[in-house]
């Protein structure tokens, strides 16, 4: 027996008899991959600021006495985490499990979002308590011209993944709101991405080198 082909995106199968909806899906998710890497290109340039940077402490404090390690430690797992939930909404949305442990995946990456901004506001809190602003030297106008930007992402995110939890709860396993769905994840994915480049650069190569 013939079997049917299949166009597959991750979380998003569409066959002979979604042809109009694998167009129409396939412009738009092109137009997205466009947004992600002009997005990726700025925190390029933010990233090369900050590395010219880092010396630029004009007397002011510092990595070493801004940084706290055991927080970045833990708002990087509880990111890596939120990714993992992620993909697992994703598998239930390509193996068309309930349409509920969708949202509950997504409610939990939620919740982790919310967390990781949480504890960086902290971050963010404690470093203008020593003085750290973005006034005081270049290094921290790098800083704060960087790290909050992907923590702005990350807000984002959680507003994203409310309005689409709504959606599939309103509107059911449409073809546009799995779409959606699937753009989330490159984005939420994307951010983790840039974390990755943060934790490395920033913070672990502002205390190697700053």
């Amino acid at each position: 027996m013939r079997r049917a082909p299949s166009h597959s995106y991750p979380g998003l199968n569409l066959g002979e008899d979604h042809a109009s909806a694998h167009k129409s899906s396939e412009v738009v998710t092109f137009g997205f991959w466009v947004f992600l890497m002009s997005d990726l290109v700025y925190f390029g340039l933010m990233f090369a600021i900050y590395i010219t940077m880092i010396d630029a402490q004009a007397g002011g404090p510092g990595p070493h006495e801004l940084f706290d390690l055991k927080s970045i430690f833990a708002q990087t797992l509880i990111l890596l985490t939120s990714s993992l939930t992620v993909g697992l909404a994703m598998l239930a949305l390509k193996y068309n499990l309930p349409r509920a442990r969708i949202v509950l995946w997504f409610g939990v990456t939620l919740v982790l979002g919310i967390s990781f901004l949480v504890l960086e506001v902290r971050d963010f809190m404690a470093m203008a308590e020593q003085g750290g602003i973005p006034q005081r030297s270049g290094f921290l106008s790098a800083f704060y011209g960087l790290v909050p930007l992907h923590g702005l992402h990350v807000a984002a995110g959680c507003l994203w993944l409310i309005v689409l939890g709504i959606q599939l709860r309103v509107m059911g396993m449409t073809d546009l709101v799995i779409s959606r769905v699937m753009r989330l994840a490159l984005f939420w994915h994307f951010l983790d991405l840039i974390w990755i480049g943060i934790i490395t650069i920033v913070y672990f190569g502002g205390l190697t080198y700053g």
